[in-house]
């Protein structure tokens, strides 16, 4: 059996879930997996993906059977499910789902599970088998009623940065959001805020923290200092220890002081060193996170795609000094387009709307009139994404490219290998 193939014959989206009873009716009839395993749960708008792959990258290093949920996948579907940094194989998954099948065609709401609760499902059962010390758990959506938050008790739960995205499903406010995300925070167990969030956001958090009988911990910025950013990543010190990212941008930074905190946090249950913590940091990678596909010329590949990312990216980008920027940019049909092309509009010098990247992408003209009507300069070309990339880095050596808008056509840049 092709198991990716088996897991996209299910719903993408399904009905609107209320409550967590189908994912819990699923596990149950797999034989509640997600009790013999420990988890560090991670939501957030921002930032969980580069929170979980440090932490994955340090728990690893310090010697623990480490496994690793997240979403969406960006080079393999194989990536959403990992162990110590691996991976699961092919031939694994396609076993596994050829034994659970049985168990999943007679589930009485087969026609509602979801890909992502399968996919979730699966992975459980897998990590159990491996015999995983702790799953970095990466949630899909939210938090409250994400299938991820069928979890009962966390070691440690980890919200990132809190901003305006997917507002249909989840609020369109910031503290609507934010209930949301607080969702994933369970009675007892310790929770880490990334640092930042305004002060309506944290009230949402210190006030169910309290109601659960949680610690709520967040990063304190005047205890940090960088010394070095630049687009090789950073160098920091934190309560006097001295640490550093290889993902660009002072935002990997805050990922980081997460990651201290949460690490700190597991000092008992899952005890870290600081070399191992330093080294998984440093060693953390992300396609598509401010990723520098060439120096010469330099290009840039990033998948910010709501106003918060896209915010972070354009501090990146004025870090760099001044330069001209030709971005390559497409985005989805859910996201705020105008905003991420107001944003980004005063640091570009042409904008290159591409589509065809996905079935969900806005028409490139929609864009370019976006673009124009935030007064910028949008050029039209009939080229496939990676052969307008390969003619703009020709003909602009000297400028940056940027690729940016959607973690959808950084997949599609990564599997064409443009650079």
């Amino acid at each position: 059996m092709d198991g990716v193939k088996y897991i996209s014959g299910f719903s993408r989206l399904g009905p609107r879930v209320t409550d967590l009873s189908r994912i819990s009716s699923l596990l149950e009839a797999l034989g509640r997996p997600q009790d013999a395993l420990r988890f560090i749960h991670i939501a957030g708008t921002n930032g969980k993906g580069s929170i979980a792959q440090m932490l994955s990258e340090a728990l690893t290093a310090a010697g623990y059977r480490t496994g690793l949920f997240t979403s969406p996948y960006i080079l393999t579907f194989y990536d959403r499910i990992r162990l110590n940094g691996r991976n699961i194989p092919k031939k694994a998954l396609d076993s596994l789902m050829s034994e659970l099948k049985d168990t999943l065609e007679a589930h009485p709401l087969r026609n509602s599970l979801t890909q992502f609760e399968v996919t979730q499902a699966a992975a459980f059962v897998w990590f159990k088998r491996q015999k995983c010390d702790v799953v970095v758990l990466e949630a899909g959506l939210g938090g409250l009623l994400d299938s991820t938050n069928v979890i009962e008790a966390p070691l440690c739960s980890v919200i990132g940065s809190i901003g305006l995205d997917h507002t249909a499903v989840l609020g369109d406010t910031i503290e609507k959001i934010a209930e949301q995300k607080a969702g994933i925070i369970k009675p007892g167990c310790p929770c880490v805020l990334s640092a930042g969030a305004g002060e309506s956001v944290l009230r949402i958090f210190r006030e169910t923290a309290k109601e659960k009988g949680s610690l709520l911990t967040v990063p304190e910025k005047a205890q940090y200092s960088v010394s070095r950013s630049d687009i090789t990543g950073s160098e920091f010190t934190y309560k006097g220890r001295f640490y550093e990212t290889s993902m660009p941008g002072e935002h990997q930074v805050m990922n980081a002081l997460t990651v201290i905190e949460t690490l700190a946090c597991l000092s008992k249950t899952l005890p870290v060193s600081y070399e191992h913590t330093l080294r998984g940091i440093a060693a953390a990678s992300l396609p598509g996170r401010v990723e520098i596909l060439s120096r010469s010329p330099l290009t840039i590949l990033d998948g910010s795609h709501n106003p918060d990312g896209i915010a972070a990216l354009t501090r990146f980008l004025k870090s760099l000094g001044e330069r001209k920027i030709r971005a390559v940019i497409g985005m989805h049909t859910d996201k705020d387009a105008a905003e991420a092309i107001r944003l980004l509009s005063p640091l570009i010098t042409e904008f290159y709307p591409v589509s065809g990247f996905s079935d969900r992408d806005i028409p490139a003209q929609e864009l370019a009139k976006l673009a124009e009507c935030s007064g910028s300069r949008a050029v039209l070309s009939e080229e496939p994404p990676e052969q307008l990339i390969s003619r703009l880095q020709a003909e602009h050596p000297e400028d940056m490219t940027l690729i940016c808008g959607s973690l959808y056509l950084v997949s599609y840049v990564k599997a064409a290998k443009t650079v």
